[in-house]
């Protein structure tokens, strides 16, 4: 008999990723507010009394809880839809997975420190400079605290998903380069860490075959900037001789990305690695594999529809 997973918030980026890779070995119930593919039904997990009696009824052996609100300018100006969706829903599916005995998972992010620090390791200690930091974190000390069993994973600059789902960097920067634009702007005073979604899903299968309860940093490897991802981006893309990069202060988007940002989200996967279970590639190589597995066919139309397709 496989055991079974209920996946609540599946609907996104990251929730492919956890679909393709369990889906073989486990029977899973997948559910979001956002039906967008055959393979998920409706629920709206801010409703704990449904939440709660659709999973009772599926009757898992794990509860993952992926779903959260991660647009940070809405996340400012709708502060109580958010903390309701990635605070309180937190505190809804512990409830349901210790009344199970079940192990939870809880995605958290590498936003939640105040960049103060060039690196940050799992034990260093979260200051929030937003509601949307502010709320996932709330979330995370909610399940270290109260779960039974579980496992938090902390994601940095997630790409996977594609053009369909990522609503992130790497999907932003193809679009505007598909729409013909060949002057970037890109900002120089954010660094962070890239995590693929889809060698997160397989980092995270690892964790709960091995029975590794507790939180992780869980991002890929390799220390990089907005910039720099940018130029490794359009090299993959063959586009180096034609696009310019224009290097800004996050002031030069302040209208646009108003919400406040750590200057530093990296993240480094210490405790991982002292498990010898960290499975994370280098970012390099993971968005290689983004752009080859994800973009292909949307590249061909859109992209290179007039000139010699660029193997990637």
């Amino acid at each position: 008999m496989k055991k079974k997973i209920y996946i609540a918030g599946a609907g996104g980026m990251l929730g492919e990723a956890f679909y393709t890779v369990f889906k073989e070995e486990f029977e899973l119930k997948c559910t979001d507010k956002d039906v967008n593919e055959n393979w998920l039904d409706f629920l709206d997990f801010r409703d704990f009394e449904k939440y709660k009696e659709d999973v009772h009824r599926f009757q898992p052996d794990y509860l993952f809880h992926l779903g959260a609100y991660t647009d940070l300018e809405y996340c400012e100006t709708h502060q109580d839809d958010t903390y309701l969706t990635n605070t309180t829903s937190v505190e809804n599916a512990v409830y349901i997975a210790n009344q199970l005995n079940i192990p939870i998972l809880y995605i958290s992010t590498a936003g939640i420190f105040d960049g103060q620090k060039e690196f940050y390791d799992d034990w260093d200690e979260p200051n929030p400079l937003g509601h949307y930091a502010r709320s996932k974190y709330m979330g995370e000390r909610y399940v270290r605290e109260h779960a039974k069993r579980h496992i938090i994973c902390r994601a940095g600059w997630m790409m996977g998903g594609g053009p369909k789902k990522d609503k992130k960097f790497i999907n932003k920067i193809i679009k505007q380069l598909a729409t013909g634009t060949r002057d970037l702007h890109v900002v120089n005073d954010k660094d962070g860490t890239p995590t693929y979604t889809v060698d997160f899903a397989k980092n995270v299968k690892l964790l709960f075959e091995k029975e590794y309860w507790g939180l992780y940093n869980l991002v890929c490897n390799g220390e990089t900037s907005r910039r720099e991802v940018a130029e490794e981006l359009v090299n993959i893309l063959g586009l180096t001789d034609e696009v310019t990069f224009h290097e800004v202060s996050s002031d030069y988007f302040k209208d646009t990305y108003y919400a406040p940002r750590p200057t530093s989200e990296r993240l480094i996967n210490k405790k991982l690695n002292l498990r010898e279970a960290n499975l994370m590639r280098d970012w390099k190589v993971s968005l290689k594999e983004y752009v080859a597995n994800y973009y292909t066919e949307y590249l061909e139309e859109n992209l290179y529809s007039a000139k010699d397709t660029v193997s990637i």
